[in-house]
């Protein structure tokens, strides 16, 4: 079973004691990204299950929070999450073609990893970035306008660590 270290423990408590008793459960989000963090990466069965034990909710109260957001990984993920924004704007502005160039150059399709683990192609719901669509966002970083030809450059800048 994972556990966080007594450190990010602290943390938790902490977050825990801003809501009054009975609304620990306000405090799952802050917790879900900690244990994707310090736990692989994604969000396992038993990841969510220690979640819910440090809450004192019930498991499936977690299991609807991380299935509802795309920011969390129900399996293991590369070391770069290309999450392509495939709603309206971005759709009109060509991200099925830079889909298609990703899962092309890469070998993979959407949903899967490459086999050195380095990348998973993820498509999602609005970015809110539609003036620069069509929108990647790769961890925290938002790469605006990423036409199929740009994709790689995108893809070599990752791959040597210039884009974080």
């Amino acid at each position: 079973m994972p556990e966080f270290s007594p450190d990010r423990m602290t943390e938790v408590a902490q977050l825990i004691a801003r809501y009054p008793e009975g609304r620990q459960k306000s405090a799952l989000l802050p917790i879900l990204h900690m244990a994707q963090h310090d736990f692989g990466g994604y969000l396992s069965t038993e990841t969510m299950n220690y979640v819910a034990s440090l809450l004192a909710i019930e498991p499936v109260e977690v299991y609807e929070v991380a299935t509802f957001y795309t920011m969390f990984h129900l399996t293991p993920v590369g070391t770069y999450v290309l999450e392509i924004c495939r709603t309206g704007p971005c759709a009109l502005a060509g991200a099925d073609d830079t889909l298609e160039r990703l899962e092309t150059i890469l070998g993979i399709k959407e949903g899967e990893t490459t086999p050195d683990g380095l990348f998973t192609i993820k498509t999602v719901e609005c970015l809110a970035a539609c003036a620069s669509a069509p929108v990647v966002q790769v961890g925290e970083r938002y790469i605006n306008q990423v036409t199929p030809d740009c994709v790689p450059a995108l893809l070599d800048d990752l791959q040597l660590g210039r884009v974080r």
